[in-house]
């Protein structure tokens, strides 16, 4: 069959449209298993990218590390024991772990998302009170709206130097106000602000870096009479290494150092960015591949649809397919007319579907914008998606229409003459 013979279209379109509600009907199927599909498809990209962007402020390969109590008497020390990381612990990882690009000790007021009373004026709060270093900023990125953050020089000459978040500012300053230069009295101890910042996200946990004043970490330790204690670490590992590995060496330099047990797995606390990356990308791929599964199981039930209203019609057209072969049409042209007019119900049809289904997610995503949600963002189809999903559907119908070609040209044609 030539592609531009307008006869055989215009016998086509006659064969199709003979029957509307039928061939709507089963178009509908196709056009709902592509649409499933993409919308499917943009729905888990959505879930995705809301979920790694939790990750977007921070290095991907990083570690946190803080100390909780042993679980295992191990030379001579209890089980229950409390023990704390320390300045010393800071040089030893430097000196003995190369791997580690960035070592950020801390520290906080009242422990993990605690508080200290600041004052300024007749104004006060409630704030996290953090101890960092230049390096921490390396680690976890901030947005700088006002001055700077702490630098080495602030470290070195252990400042009384603070930048505060922007909820901090919120309560503490009258709207327009420049808060770079004036004072704050944390615990009776006065700072200077610097600078002002906030989180790049400002959703979910993120939220209460917005709620925090950082000093430096030194300054941190000498004022609020924390000795040479560490409260945590926050380390980033070198490109190409593993964060695992590494973490595994720092856990046990640690271990080794305050004599807690080689087997106490609970002395340390410890979360890995790069494991836990890892394990999400993994359970992404699973919802893929779930999707995949549950949008093909559409769209086939949708070509089966296809095939059995094709088979219908080729019993329909028996008569008609006789009288072309006894005028000597050739079998081949009778299969390609079927699968001809397979492929256009399909891929009509499926590009309905795909085109739905790509207004819809973008439809989505442009009523989401600036509403994204901690766990959803920006869905999206990707255009190698779509072109597959196409030349899914092309190949769908030709399959859907081999069955009922091949009953077709199975017919002999005195006995297809014969047919009332």
């Amino acid at each position: 069959m030539r592609i531009i013979d307008i006869d055989k279209w215009q016998e086509i379109y006659s064969v199709l449209s003979k029957n509307k509600l039928r061939t709507a009907l089963t178009a509908f199927g196709v056009f709902w298993g592509i649409f499933m599909l993409l919308v499917m498809m943009g729905a888990g990209s959505g879930l995705q990218n809301g979920v790694t962007r939790n990750f977007d402020d921070m290095a991907s390969n990083s570690i946190f590390i803080w100390t909780q109590r042993t679980t295992i008497p191990y030379k001579g020390f209890p089980q229950g024991r409390n023990f704390n990381l320390n300045n010393d612990d800071t040089q030893a990882l430097k000196d003995k772990i190369p791997e580690i690009k960035y070592l950020a000790p801390k520290a906080q007021s009242g422990g993990y998302r605690g508080t200290s009373n600041v004052v300024r004026g007749l104004k006060t709060g409630a704030f996290g009170i953090n101890g960092d270093v230049p390096d921490f900023f390396k680690i976890k990125s901030f947005r700088i709206l006002k001055g700077r953050l702490i630098n080495d020089d602030d470290l070195k000459n252990n400042r009384k130097v603070a930048a505060i978040g922007k909820r901090v500012y919120d309560a503490l300053f009258e709207i327009g106000e420049d808060p770079i230069g004036e004072y704050v009295q944390i615990n009776g101890v006065y700072f200077t602000i610097i600078g002002m910042i906030e989180p790049k996200r400002l959703s979910g946990n993120d939220n209460n870096d917005s709620q925090t004043i950082i000093i430096p970490f030194s300054t941190f330790q000498k004022t609020f009479n924390w000795g040479n204690i560490v409260g945590w670490y926050s380390v980033s590992i070198k490109e190409h290494i593993s964060a695992v590995v590494v973490e595994d060496k720092i856990l046990k330099l640690l271990a080794k150092r305050h004599s807690v047990s080689p087997d106490d797995n609970h002395a340390f606390g410890h979360w890995n960015t790069a494991k836990e990356f890892t394990k999400i990308m993994g359970l992404f791929d699973g919802i893929k591949a779930l999707i995949w599964f549950v949008g093909l199981g559409t769209l086939i039930a949708g070509v089966i649809g296809v095939s059995n209203i094709m088979l219908v019609i080729v019993k329909e057209r028996t008569k008609e397919f006789g009288i072309k072969r006894a005028l000597g049409a050739t079998p081949i042209s009778i299969i390609a007319q079927i699968i001809v007019e397979s492929i256009i119900i399909t891929s009509i049809a499926g590009i309905w579907g795909l085109i739905a289904g790509v207004f819809t997610v973008e439809g989505i995503n442009k009523l989401m914008e600036g509403n994204e949600g901690e766990m959803f963002a920006n869905p999206e189809v990707d255009l190698q998606i779509a072109l597959i999903s196409i030349l899914i559907l092309i190949i769908s119908g030709a399959l859907a229409g081999l069955l009922p070609a091949a009953r077709a040209v199975k017919v002999r044609p005195i006995e297809a003459l014969r047919n009332e």
